[in-house]
């Protein structure tokens, strides 16, 4: 059964564009893992440092792939998760 998820990062305004330019490879390399559906980030328009996620993975054991990858551990855990006001995540089904 597919995972998907939606995440929500709010993060701090010092740090937003030092995390702008880490984006682009942690969807590329998340885009090539063999679990992943869809993974699109989204800025928000009415506050340009909130981001939005919109992962879709195969089944749950992909989503734990995804997690405990080389990339999201040096990205996500070491540089973006420590300049993160609100970090908010979601794991939603679709109903229609």
């Amino acid at each position: 059964m597919e995972k998907e998820v939606i995440v929500k990062w709010k993060i701090d305004e010092t740090k937003l564009a030092e995390i702008l330019k880490l984006l682009p490879e942690l969807a590329e390399e998340t885009k090539k893992e063999p679990g992943n559906v869809h993974y699109a980030i989204y800025q928000s328009e009415a506050d340009p440092n909130e981001l939005i996620l919109h992962e879709r993975y195969r089944n749950a054991e992909a989503q734990e792939a995804h997690r405990n990858s080389k990339h999201y551990q040096s990205i996500v855990v070491d540089k973006i998760m420590p300049h993160l006001i609100e970090r908010e995540v979601n794991v939603v089904k679709k109903i229609i």
